[in-house]
This record gives C-alpha cells, sequence and structure tokens, in this order.
C-alpha cells in the first residue's frame, strides 16, 4: 500500500450533522467515519474539510419542486438531478460539521452546493461539470499530487470527488472505511466499481496506520 507523502492530502468530504444519524439527510451509521479521520488527519501533510452549504431555495431540494418526493429525479439545466430532502441549510445546526469532528486541523474548508440553480456532489466541481471549486487550484499549488478521500456519501459525493480528482490528474486512493454509502437503488456498488475502473486505488484505516508504523 502507498503511504500518505509528502504530497499527500487528505479530504475528508460532508461529516455534517445532516448526514449523520437524526440528520435531514442521514447516512446510516455516518457518524461512525468520525473517529477514523480524527486518527488518521494528522498523518497527512494537507487536510481539506468540505461542507455542503445550500440556501434554502436550493433547486436540489424535493419541497422547492410542487408535488415531487423526495429522492425522486428532475431534469436541471445540467441534466439529471435526484431531488434530496431538505439539508445542510446555510447557518443551521444540520450544516454544522459534526460536533466529535476535528476540525482544527484543517488547512481548508471549502463550502459547496451554494448557487440555487445547481447541485454540488463533487469538492472540485458544480453538478454541471464545468463550475470549479477552485481546490485544484489549491492542491497544486501546495504540491499535492495524490488525494485521499474520506467521509459522506460514498456513492455521491465522495465518488465524484474521486472520478474528478482522477480526471484532474491527481492520484486518488478511498479510505473505504472512513466512509459510508446512501445507497439508492445500488448506488453504492456502482460507485464501487466505477472508482475502481477508473484507477482509485482502497486501503483502510488501519492499513495506513501501521505502515506509517503509528500504534491503533
Amino acid at each position: 500500500m502507498t503511504v500518505p507523502g509528502a504530497d499527500a492530502a487528505l479530504i475528508v468530504i460532508d461529516v455534517q450533522n445532516d448526514f449523520c444519524p437524526g440528520g435531514a439527510l442521514a447516512v446510516a451509521d455516518g457518524a461512525a467515519v468520525v473517529p477514523l479521520v480524527n486518527q488518521i488527519a494528522p498523518l497527512f501533510k494537507v487536510r481539506v474539510f468540505t461542507q455542503d452549504w445550500h440556501p434554502a431555495d436550493h433547486g436540489s431540494f424535493a419541497d422547492n419542486h410542487a408535488g415531487a418526493a423526495p429522492f425522486s429525479m428532475t431534469e436541471m439545466s445540467y441534466g439529471p438531478q435526484v431531488l434530496w430532502p431538505a439539508h445542510c441549510v446555510q447557518g443551521t445546526p444540520g450544516a454544522a460539521f459534526h460536533p466529535d469532528l476535528d476540525t482544527n486541523r484543517a488547512d481548508l474548508v471549502l463550502r459547496k452546493g451554494f448557487r440555487p440553480h445547481v447541485d454540488s456532489y463533487s469538492a472540485f466541481f458544480e453538478n454541471d461539470r464545468d463550475t470549479p471549486t477552485g481546490l485544484a487550484g489549491y492542491l497544486r499549488e501546495r504540491g499535492i499530487a495524490h488525494v485521499w478521500l474520506a467521509g459522506l456519501a460514498t456513492d455521491f459525493c465522495v465518488h465524484y470527488s474521486a472520478m474528478d480528482a482522477i480526471r484532474l490528474g491527481f492520484a486518488v486512493t478511498l479510505v473505504e472505511d472512513a466512509c459510508r454509502e446512501i445507497d439508492l437503488d445500488g448506488s453504492h456498488g456502482r460507485a464501487l466499481g466505477a472508482m475502481g475502473s477508473a484507477g482509485v486505488a482502497f486501503a483502510r484505516t488501519e492499513e495506513i496506520r501501521a505502515a506509517i508504523g503509528v500504534g491503533r
């Protein structure tokens, strides 16, 4: 297994209250990633934490489409879009990071999804696949060539981030046990297959710690 080196960044995707148990769009067992992220974050040169940050009138919310049910599909200007329960609304407790997540280690907190007309799964691009978040430039300025991904959810925001990082020329490793999935109609299996086919490597937190010589 490749060890995180001086060119490695850990990108922690959307470990927010609304994606954890009791939240508006809870991922099953989502809070379980928190201690694992806290364990491995100190092992990386650069740590980026992303945060969904939606306005209340966001176009991806089912409540903003008359008669639409959560998890149904609609067509946006950029293509098909899942309609989600309202979540991670700017300034609300649901949008805050999980209280046990050690965000003091973050070099950068990147907010995404704040444009009402376009959703943003990836840490690198909005869902129109064209509007950048600026993360790629930041990482390159910091000398990063290899990104390691953890967080929520494996089959949406983590998956999109991994695929975009590959497309942008970064090496990518998914810290699999430090992620949890939604698994909407088999989306988890499809995401893992797509990431593996694209060249994403897979690791687990205990492997990273053992490779670096850190005790459990």
